[in-house]
Order: C-alpha cells, then structure tokens, then sequence
C-alpha cells in the first residue's frame, strides 16, 4: 500500500483511534465508543462516524481523559512517536492529566494497590475487623 492510498480526507473514528494508539484494537475502540467514552466536537457518537483534520476530540480511558484536535489521517496503525503526530492534545487537557497524576502520587485510591484474591492472613485480619 502507498502513501497516496494511506492519506484520505475522512476516516471511521474506531480506525483513527487504533491508528493513533489510543486503543490497542478496532473492537476496543468501538466498545468504549458506544459507552459513551469517546465524543467528538462535544456531540455522543458511534464507531461508523466518520472524523475529518480539525476535528475535537474527548477520550476517556480508565483515569485518563484526553481532549485532543485531529491532525492527520492514518489508513494504517503507526509506531508510537509518528502517532503522536496524528493529533494536538489541548493545553488545558495536558495540565488536567498532569494534574490528576500528581494526586494520584500523592493521595492513592484506598485499596488501589490490591490485587487478586485475599491471602490467608489478609482474610484473617478482615474478618477480625468485621467481628470488632
């Protein structure tokens, strides 16, 4: 495929978003698109809709949230640096990212640092604090 064929003037959104690495797959893109994660210029979308350069965008993803404006186009998924020029990040979303990390540091979300199940000795303590 050349380049000529990998530059268009409107793509689906679910194929930008995968091109761009916001997503890892199409299907993942498209899921958080119907749950209401992703909109673009502020108006609720589906994963056919197709954007065009200058559009806005607002991607959320777990704890992050990310308004950026479209700036290329992309047939195909690119490397992480070239991907990063496919889009702008607003001045305003960088400082809340940044913002949101630095309290994330400073104050994690109680329990943010379990994972699986309770071992034998967590299950102990737990119900020694439910029994008073």
């Amino acid at each position: 495929m050349n380049v000529a064929n990998e530059l268009t003037s409107r793509q689906r959104i679910d194929k930008w978003l995968w091109a761009a690495r916001f997503y890892k797959t199409r299907s993942i893109a498209c899921q958080s698109i119907d749950g209401g994660h992703v909109r673009v210029n502020g108006q609720p979308i589906k994963p056919s809709r197709e954007v065009k350069v200058g559009d806005e965008l607002d991607i959320r993803s777990g704890e992050q949230r990310w308004v950026v404006v479209i700036k290329s186009l992309h047939a195909l998924r690119r490397p992480a640096p070239e991907a990063r020029t496919m889009y702008e990040e607003t001045e305003a979303s960088f400082n809340a990212r940044v913002q949101a990390s630095e309290m994330r540091k400073l104050a994690p979300t109680p329990g943010a640092d379990i994972r699986g199940r309770p071992t034998k000795r967590d299950a102990r303590q737990i119900k020694r604090f439910r029994e008073g």
